[in-house]
């Protein structure tokens, strides 16, 4: 085997690890909807409540994930992917196991404090290790496996049947169990790591010292994708990961079963999806027409969904695409709108606002259900959290024009300077 077919071998090694790692923090971070009902049925936990159990996932990570961008730029992919996927098993078990809400909750700020910067380090370990060499596929073939694990965690009312039936409990122990083969995963590729750097990619930069002006140097381009981060980001997950079980079963009268296979055909979709989507981009070469497209369809959907009698699967279509298309598109493009050894900073720039973005959607989607009192009883209870989801997504998707006509401007610019100098 040649040096460059060794390289290539170990960097869809490193591929493979980093996936099977995502796949169990995706499960962890979406197991708190599938029981959610269980959680009010039987512990009486409020929906500010259960929006809180997700919310304080991501509010640490309003300060702490620049400070983890800073990290995976100074201590490197592979350490920080390892010492966060062990913040993030404890903090599972932790949730798992606690006889409160209040340790619950303690339990997912752990998560959260870890999740965020392991997230970080995956995708520098993909930009890392692949750099120009098929970087939107890899990415999104590496999103697709965690995606699996989001699935996986939708149709676990049906997979694992017994578990629920036994209670709240059982399905956040699996969680657990998930996450402790996530860390598994990652000291295997951080003892890969340690080997023969042949593999890398050879845009891989040594990093750099940060200084806090170095944020002062992105340009218009990356602050309208940070934008769009935000506010895709808020509506999806908080929607997708924390009410929307609720909301087919109160809404449309989905039994839990049903309602959460009917969330899972979203992430089913984005497996395959998403790294085709990945692979087409990296064909074409113009990422901002597809992250328009994608960034357009979200608000299109939940309008379908929340004010005509359509099929619940014309809506999940609709989001499993954007699903699919806005992550494959957005996270290689910023490795192109910021300098190498800038990646981890601009990327924990970008989670700075977006951890804000989900935790306080889902506190006030929470808060409005409680005030409207929405329930299976109450249905039109819901109307004003997805009025909410519905704003924020089209904002978003008005910053996706935006980049996409700052990029068009950016390049009549460049052919304008090429054919000066010609």
């Amino acid at each position: 085997m040649t040096a460059q077919a060794h390289g290539r071998t170990t960097a869809w090694l490193v591929g493979a690890l980093v996936a099977a790692a995502l796949f169990g923090n995706y499960y962890v971070y979406d197991s708190i909807g599938p029981v959610a009902d269980a959680l009010q049925q039987q512990r009486g936990f409020s929906d500010t409540q259960i929006g809180l159990l997700n919310a304080i996932y991501n509010l640490p990570n309003v300060v702490l994930i620049l400070v983890g961008g800073i990290l995976v730029d100074r201590f490197g992919a592979a350490r920080m992917t390892l010492w966060t996927a062990a913040v993030c098993a404890a903090g599972a078990a932790l949730t798992a196991f606690s006889p409160g809400f209040e340790g619950m909750a303690a339990g997912r700020l752990l998560f959260g404090i870890g999740a965020e910067t392991f997230a970080i380090a995956t995708l520098a370990a993909i930009a890392d290790y692949f750099g120009g060499r098929s970087l939107a596929f890899a990415m999104g073939l590496s999103l697709a496996v965690g995606r699996l694990g989001s699935y996986g965690a939708d149709m676990s009312p049906t997979w694992f049947a017994s578990a629920y039936a036994a209670g709240w409990q059982p399905p956040l122990e699996i969680a657990a169990a998930i996450a402790a083969t996530s860390l598994a995963a990652s000291a295997l590729y951080w003892w890969l790591d340690r080997g023969p750097r042949a593999a890398r990619a050879p845009a891989a930069a040594t990093a750099e010292r940060f200084h806090p002006r170095d944020l002062l140097h992105f340009g218009r381009a990356y602050w309208y994708l940070l934008a769009l981060c935000v506010l895709w980001y808020s509506v999806i997950l908080a929607f997708r990961s924390t009410f929307s079980i609720k909301y087919f079963q109160h809404v449309h009268g989905l039994d839990l079963a049903a309602a959460g296979e009917m969330n899972s055909y979203v992430f089913l979709a984005a497996v395959f999806a998403t790294p085709a989507f990945g692979w087409l981009c990296d064909r074409v070469g113009r990422y901002a027409p597809f992250l328009a497209f994608g960034a357009l369809l979200l608000p299109i959907a939940l309008a379908v969904m929340a004010l005509t009698d359509w099929s619940l699967w014309v809506s999940t279509a609709l989001i499993g695409v954007s699903f699919s298309l806005v992550p494959a598109v957005m996270w290689p493009l910023t490795s192109r709108l910021v300098a190498p050894q800038r990646f981890g900073s601009a990327i924990g720039l970008m989670w700075v606002v977006q951890n804000a973005g989900i935790g306080g959607a889902n506190l006030l989607a929470g808060w409005l259900n409680d005030r409207a009192s929405a329930s299976a009883q109450n249905p039109g209870g819901y109307d004003a959290m997805m009025a909410l989801f519905g704003t924020a997504s089209t904002l978003g998707a008005v910053c996706a024009l935006l980049l996409w006509w700052s990029a068009g401007r950016r390049h009549q610019e460049q052919a304008a300077s090429a054919r000066a100098a010609a």
